[in-house]
């Protein structure tokens, strides 16, 4: 069957302390897996001396490949950029900063031989704050209950997947991607390995509070149409209440013509009513706003330049 050829894609932002580290464990792990490699690192636009420290790798190493991206597109601009250029029988997706550890490769390995095209990172514990903690998992919880794919709790974009698993992400045509939830849509067969995900080993996190919130509208908007349904369901309780309403001020004024009456009724009602309008033009905004993405076909990412060491015959 000959030796297996795996390519890593890193996406690195502000990482250039930790991609050395990077480099060396995933050559270490490959060296004792007894597998052919790649490492593709995909510098997205860092602000650091990242795109320094990969011209230096990869003028001692044929097997790293080094892309530099015009500005940061975000991480799974990065994986899919890195995607496309892949050589490998299976790719593996890690962040540069080291939060997932190279040495679950083995692992992923080791399934991926059992016959598993997607191999995907389960996080049973990680190093964060507990709210940040508290609010991922209040996110997957509804993220699996909404979405019409269901993402495994607690996973990220670490994972493996075969060559064939690869080509049929590279063809879906959108800009605006969540890879975890493209990886489930695609089915084949998958399974989950444990692992722990520490913290950064430099520097401080990019992700905020509104980054994270990007994200869980990101994936939520893109494989869900229950937003869409509950303003149906508002909507009619609304019209229901309304319509009871109505009735009952009808009803009060023929028994009681003296019946109570002032604004502060009205200016209830009418806030509760906009907020329920505002609610439904934001949810209709997000999608609209994802399709005017799509519409515009503009370039997914924009490759700066490409570091490759090549033979000198």
């Amino acid at each position: 069957m000959g030796v297996k050829k795996i390519s890593a894609i890193i996406a690195c932002y502000n990482d250039a302390k930790a991609i050395p580290y990077m480099y060396q464990r995933l050559v270490s792990i490959f060296g004792e897996i007894g597998v052919d490699y790649e490492i593709i690192f995909v510098n997205d636009g860092s602000l650091d001396d990242t795109e320094k420290v990969l011209f230096a790798i990869v003028q001692n190493d044929l097997n790293v490949v080094a892309v530099n991206h015009a500005r940061n597109f975000n991480s799974q601009m990065a994986f899919t950029s890195g995607m496309d250029i892949a050589t490998g029988d299976a790719v593996v997706l890690l962040d540069g900063d080291l939060q997932d550890p190279p040495e679950v490769i083995e692992h992923f390995y080791g399934k991926w031989i059992e016959g598993f095209d997607v191999v995907y990172g389960v996080r049973v514990k990680r190093e964060a704050p507990i709210l940040m903690q508290v609010a991922y998992r209040l996110f997957y919880f509804i993220f699996h209950k909404l979405s019409y794919i269901k993402i495994p709790l607690n996973t990220g974009d670490f994972s493996l997947m075969d060559k064939k698993v690869v080509e049929v992400m590279k063809s879906f045509p959108e800009r605006d991607r969540f890879l975890r939830g493209l990886r489930a849509w695609t089915g084949f067969r998958q399974v989950g390995v444990s692992y722990f995900r520490p913290e950064r080993m430099f520097g401080k996190t990019t992700n905020s509070f509104f980054k994270n919130f990007n994200w869980a509208t990101k994936g939520i908007f893109s494989f869900s149409y229950v937003p869409l349904e509950l303003m149906t369901i508002f909507s009619l309780i609304t019209f229901f209440f309304a319509f009871l309403g109505i009735v009952i001020q009808i009803v009060l004024r023929l028994l009681i013509p003296d019946a109570p009456r002032g604004a502060t009724t009205i200016l209830v009602v009418v806030l509760f009513i906009g907020a329920i309008q505002l609610l439904g033009i934001s949810v209709l905004g997000q999608y609209i706003g994802r399709i005017f993405e799509e519409v515009k076909q503009r370039p997914r990412y924009v490759v700066k330049s490409i570091f490759r060491k090549t033979l000198v015959s």
